[in-house]
């Protein structure tokens, strides 16, 4: 791809879960359209390796390592990309944690704070932190990864589900607000079925050449990015 052929070239990208799947897809996908992307994630290696794939393709980025479920981690992240740059333009909260599958009256108390956490909790905190750097933006967008459950509940699934609907929520209110107060814009996106760690913890038992990789999600993020879209877009990527 060329310079000019490079749409995102000049804009800030922040990914979150970018170690892997669809955020690693995505990270790689938006550094080559000329984003500088910083990535984030807990696993350093994991972080690197991306950071390599996405170097040695001719882009930029940053790796950031941390846990978004510890206590100030995202407001120290904040700090240190506000000290880099005035703006984020894009945004993507691609992080999740995935509870065992069990019925709503067994679900694992440690293991439902952990999705709560990751979720949700950290989901209103990148929010709060990076509000004043999206609103710099001149286009910034803000775009949320979910899952049918927040909306169509299913047996075993109630731990899940219940976050990403309270995700949902918390997007939608969000864009609700600053739709007449600035040029951000959120998008809330259904990957579908998709070949990802997450997804094989789930359906043990399925042949992942049967779903579609991360990279086609990847490749219809940055599409949509591109191409822009309203306040409060949702899409379900087939």
């Amino acid at each position: 791809m060329t310079e000019t052929a490079k749409p995102l070239s000049g804009r800030i990208a922040l990914v979150t879960g970018a170690s892997r799947g669809i955020g690693a897809a995505t990270a790689k996908a938006l550094a080559g359209a000329g984003a500088h992307v910083i990535l984030v994630a807990r696993k350093v290696k994991a972080l690197e390796a991306v950071e390599d794939e996405i170097h040695a393709a001719g882009g930029t980025s940053t790796i950031a390592p941390l846990d978004l479920t510890e206590p100030d981690s995202i407001t120290r992240l904040a700090t240190a990309i506000a000290g880099r740059w005035n703006k984020l333009d894009i945004l993507v909260l691609s992080a999740a944690y995935l509870p065992d599958l069990t019925p709503v009256a067994q679900i694992e108390p440690k293991q439902f704070n952990q999705a709560l956490l990751t979720n949700v909790v950290a989901t209103q905190a990148m929010i709060a932190a990076f509000d004043t750097m999206l609103r710099q933006s001149e286009a910034g967008r803000l775009i949320g990864l979910t899952s049918s459950l927040g909306r169509a509940p299913r047996a075993y699934w109630g731990a899940y589900g219940a976050t990403k609907a309270a995700f949902e929520n918390l997007l939608e209110t969000y864009g609700a607000e600053v739709e007449k107060l600035s040029r951000l814009r959120v998008a809330i996106i259904d990957p579908g079925a998709t070949r990802t760690d997450m997804r094989a913890r789930a359906f043990p038992g399925e042949d992942p050449e049967t779903v579609k990789p991360p990279e086609v999600v990847a490749d219809r993020l940055v599409a949509l990015l591109v191409e822009g879209f309203d306040m409060l877009h949702r899409e379900r990527i087939g």
